[in-house]
């Protein structure tokens, strides 16, 4: 587990955890978890995992990585778990933070025929700028989204005891065709989860949301029981339809609180402390300043940094000429 921990992760801006930043994260447990007499050699102060600034300096020098992360293993068999979820998701957020730094700039070839959507509209120059913008916002939301979908479901299953099963590997089989295997967010004993942050009215496709609604019925068919896990409460027209497919393939629902409540009794009381600081506060917090209207945004690309500023507040992010689409 610690190689695959410390490994390189996969495409060009991924990054390998040194024995440094492997140390802060067991010092980032520690102190989760209370454990501070059981490590005297970690600093009574040092940055917090979710804070200001760049990532490269959550690290801490000089503290036997290994031999602590042994210690805490021994004091907490979740803690290995817990590791590794956390290195995870630095990971991805180390990642990420790289694609902001090297996200190439679009060129008019790739986006100018959308230009004659507005084209007269407003200044030849100004149309330019606009496009080549509103596509570098694309890409990089574009990216987080593909990363996100790398790491969200994985770190519940790991805190929740079960695992996540591509359509290759899936026991759970297609009705309609039994050669072909459903994506399962996570599989845990005789069961098959589907977790969604949200539900919106806004639904994809036909066909996709056609497959959503048979996923309860193919779990049943193969044998699990389908649980749907939505960790926003908001009420929709499509949450109601999909809760409706799961209760009558036999299956379980959980929504809001009700939904992190099964995810933190599952989890156990060292994981659930994992996904509370981790996933579930953090995401309860961006919901709650989810503002009514759009505030002001100011976009500033230089030859080093990349300016924002939303409403009154401003940060800036290094950047370098060289990145990949």
């Amino acid at each position: 587990m610690i190689a695959r921990v410390q490994s390189l992760g996969s495409g060009g801006q991924a990054v390998a955890l040194n024995e440094e930043v492997c140390a802060y994260l067991v010092a980032v447990i520690v102190r989760d978890l209370d454990l501070h007499a059981h490590f005297p050699e970690t600093p009574e102060t040092f940055p917090k995992f979710f804070s200001p600034g760049p990532l490269s300096r959550l690290k801490l020098a000089k503290i036997p990585f290994l031999e602590m992360f042994e210690r805490l293993v021994a004091l907490d068999p979740n803690a290995d778990v817990y590791f590794e979820s956390l290195a995870a998701l630095h990971k991805a957020r180390l990642k990420y933070e790289r694609i902001l730094e090297t996200q190439a700039v679009p060129n008019l070839d790739q986006v100018g025929p959308r230009g004659l959507l507005q084209y007269g509209g407003m200044n030849p120059k100004m149309l330019a700028g606009f496009l080549l913008w509103r596509k570098w916002i694309f890409d990089i939301d574009n990216r987080a989204g593909q990363e996100t979908g790398y790491l969200f479901e994985p770190i519940i299953a790991a805190a929740i005891g079960g695992v996540p099963a591509s359509a290759r590997k899936s026991p759970v089989k297609r009705r309609k065709d039994s050669n072909k295997g459903r994506q399962v967010d996570c599989l845990r004993e005789n069961r098959a989860y589907e977790i969604k942050i949200r539900m919106t009215i806004a639904a994809s496709g036909q066909g996709r949301w056609g497959e959503e609604l048979e996923f309860p019925e193919d779990c049943r068919q193969s044998g699990y029981v389908p649980v749907l896990i939505v960790l926003d409460p908001t009420p929709s027209p499509k949450l109601d339809e999909l809760r409706a497919a799961f209760l009558n393939a036999g299956g379980e629902v959980y929504v809001g609180q009700d939904a992190w409540a099964h995810l933190e009794h599952l989890a156990g009381s060292t994981m659930a402390r994992f996904l509370e600081q981790y996933v579930h506060n953090p995401l309860q917090v961006l919901l709650a300043e989810e503002p009514t209207q759009l505030p002001d945004l100011l976009l500033a690309m230089g030859d080093e940094y990349l300016t924002i500023r939303v409403g009154d507040e401003e940060f800036s992010i290094p950047r370098t000429r060289t990145g990949e689409d």
